[in-house]
C-alpha cells in the first residue's frame, strides 16, 4: 500500500470505543488489530527509509569530514511528516481495508 496518500489524519484525534466495538465486537480485540497492523506498517515504511537512505551512505571511516547532503535531509523530513503508523491502522480499520479473522474452536483441532 502507498502510505504517501493515505487519508489518515497527522494529529490524534479522538476516537468512541463504540466504533471500534463495532468493527469486531471486542474493543480489546480491536487494539490488537491495530497494534498488530501498525507494526507491520512500520517495519514497511523503516524498511523503505533505510533504501532510500543507503545511496547516501558513505563507507569512509573520517572524523573530519562531515557530510550535509540536502537531498537526504529533505527525505528524512518527508518521512518525519508521514502520519503514524497508529494513525495509519486505525483508518485502515475503520475503511474496512484491513482482512483479520478469529480462529474458532473447531479450527484448532
Amino acid at each position: 500500500m502507498d502510505y504517501k496518500k493515505t487519508k489518515a489524519a497527522n494529529t490524534t484525534i479522538t476516537r468512541y470505543l463504540e466504533e471500534l466495538e463495532r468493527i469486531t465486537g471486542n474493543v480489546y480485540e480491536a487494539i490488537s488489530i491495530v497494534s498488530k497492523r501498525a507494526d507491520q506498517i512500520s517495519v514497511e515504511l523503516k524498511k523503505e527509509l533505510n533504501q532510500k537512505l543507503e545511496e547516501f551512505a558513505s563507507y569512509t571511516d573520517n572524523l573530519e569530514e562531515v557530510f550535509e547532503n540536502r537531498e537526504q535531509i529533505e527525505i528524512s523530513k518527508f518521512y518525519e511528516k508521514l502520519p503514524k503508523p497508529t494513525l495509519i491502522a486505525l483508518e485502515e480499520l475503520n475503511t474496512d481495508q484491513i482482512y483479520f479473522r478469529k480462529p474458532q474452536a473447531s479450527d484448532v483441532e
